[in-house]
């Protein structure tokens, strides 16, 4: 009886593959259409958004429909690249760095942090019911997965660095559980050496199932210019971002100089001159922002691993300054700066004038160390 009705189901498998095969009208490309993939991000500064840009391109590209799911700044930068998507609000985390210590910052702020993954996920089921939503792409949002809909992490810190003895086993051991949610966790970094994110990202767990799918950027090499000498790229949470920026642009108006000061805004827009060699713009558009990157010498920055593959994308030369209390950054900075790449200075005891002489001596990334476009093989296998 099984062999009999396997033998009626592959005979009308084959039928209707020759019909269609024969109507060459049938409607094929629709059957893409079924995926349905909604993309959040954390906003924690612009990184984790940023660095989403080219998986969403690549998802539009091969005619899958997207929504997209963040909140804050993260939200507004998404509105202004993807005018034409989508963008749902979701509960904001709303993390402060008013300390140098980071235990105590997100120990003071766990109460909050933990209610709002609470709450995105008792929204994300919601979001798959009324959206129709296949897959959830959440770039380092613990709460968004759901059972209804295949869930995938995106996240290069598969191991935390806790600068705590003991604590350090404890809060990886909650990472591990967290992890454990979703279906797939994608790494953006590449497997063989180099490693762009050190220990970060290695060893890959085996709990869920993890892939490297090589470094993500919305940037792009091309021909450099001279059109400025430096740029300032801020990013970041409050009130820390603004003590950089001010800081910084005290010191570059004193230095002979040309500087592009990009705030990391994009709730606002404006674009003046703090002084004859400063400029000042609220936001720039990935397309805009690559331009100036491009004709821009140095590089000021954080050591945000979103930064980090921009510039291994770019191999721009470097000072960066990691945000005070986040170890990841000054990990990350160190790991960096010890390989004689860039310079790593402390946002307080910023030397604008000292670490533009030390950044020639450095190297920087070279252009394609990296794989840039490991990515593609990962989005085709969905």
């Amino acid at each position: 009886m099984i062999l009999k009705n396997f033998g009626k189901v592959l005979r009308k498998v084959v039928h209707l593959s020759a019909w269609g095969y024969c109507n060459r009208d049938f409607p094929f490309h629709q059957f893409k259409r079924i995926l349905k993939v909604l993309f959040a991000a954390l906003n924690w500064g612009l990184g984790h958004a940023t660095r989403c840009i080219p998986l969403i391109r690549a998802l539009e590209e091969r005619g899958v429909e997207v929504v997209l799911a963040s909140d804050g700044v993260a939200k507004y930068l998404w509105q202004a690249e993807f005018p034409h998507l989508n963008v749902i609000k979701l509960p904001a985390y709303r993390i402060q760095y008013d300390s140098n210590n980071m235990v105590w910052n997100i120990a003071r702020q766990l109460p909050r942090l933990v209610y709002a993954i609470r709450s995105e996920r008792r929204a994300m089921d919601a979001l798959v019911e009324a959206n129709g939503i296949t897959h959830i792409i959440s770039d380092n949002r613990y709460g968004c997965f759901s059972k209804k809909a295949k869930s995938i992490l995106i996240t290069h810190q598969v191991h935390l660095k806790i600068p705590v003895v003991g604590l350090d086993w404890l809060v990886n051991q909650v990472l591990k559980r967290a992890l454990s949610r979703f279906d797939e966790v994608w790494i953006p970094d590449q497997a063989q050496l180099p490693h762009l994110a050190g220990s970060l990202s290695h060893p890959a767990p085996t709990q869920p199932p993890s892939r490297y799918i090589g470094i993500l950027s919305r940037m792009q090499s091309g021909p450099e210019r001279s059109d400025y000498d430096v740029a300032i790229v801020l990013s970041g949470p409050e009130p820390q971002r603004s003590l950089l920026e001010r800081r910084l642009i005290e010191q570059a108006i004193a230095l002979p100089y040309k500087f592009i000061v990009v705030q990391g805004r994009p709730k606002q827009s404006h674009h003046h001159f703090e002084a004859e060699n400063v400029e000042v713009v609220s936001y720039l558009t990935s397309e805009a922002l690559n331009q100036v990157l491009l004709g821009s010498s140095v590089v000021v920055c954080r050591s945000g691993y979103s930064s980090m593959m921009d510039l291994a994308v770019l191999g721009k030369k470097a000072i960066l300054i990691p945000t005070p209390g986040q170890t990841e950054q000054e990990y990350l900075a160190h790991h960096l700066a010890q390989q004689g790449l860039f310079v790593v200075q402390h946002q307080d005891q910023i030397l604008l004038e000292k670490a533009l002489t030390e950044v020639h001596q450095t190297t920087g990334f070279r252009v394609g160390s990296f794989s840039e476009k490991q990515y593609l093989k990962v989005i085709d296998s969905l």
